[in-house]
């Protein structure tokens, strides 16, 4: 068996969610890409699987904490893979970056979401922390070009 395939077989394990050589294969592409992606993303990579499975996939990965969803205001949600230890609970929420250029969209998992006070009486289920301004890769594409 191949490496890539026992770490997908032990991330579902983990998430108790039966493996399929469908749910093996969209889980291996989402570590490929190591990024966050949209379903038209993996819809283009995995051009032989039809987008009902990939929609459901991504919904059943989503319900067991296996990927969260990101919202980095480009109007289109996008998915990206969640630590082992995650539960998608508020204090497990981190920062993404969102590249104008690009558009790619990355997890930084070492910047949490900050906490807010909220009013009495108001709770908190979620939260959206994205910073917007051009990736490593784009930066250094302006810089030779301005050189």
């Amino acid at each position: 068996m191949m490496v890539k395939e026992e770490i997908c077989l032990q991330k579902l394990a983990l998430r108790e969610i039966r493996p399929t050589a469908i749910r093996i294969l969209i889980l291996q592409k989402l570590i490929d890409m190591q990024q966050a992606v949209s379903m038209s993303d993996l819809e283009y990579q995995l051009d032989t699987v039809d987008k009902s499975t990939i929609f459901r996939t991504l919904t059943l990965f989503l319900a067991h904490h296996l990927i969260h969803g990101v919202d980095d205001g480009s109007g289109i949600l996008k998915y990206a893979l969640c630590e082992d230890s995650c539960h998608c609970s508020v204090e497990d929420q981190h920062m993404h970056f969102c590249c104008e250029e690009c558009h790619r969209t990355f997890c930084v998992r070492n910047v949490p979401v900050p906490f807010v006070q909220l009013p009495p009486g108001f709770i908190q289920t979620g939260a959206n922390y994205v910073i917007k301004g051009l990736c490593a890769e784009c930066a250094a594409r302006k810089n030779k070009e301005y050189q």
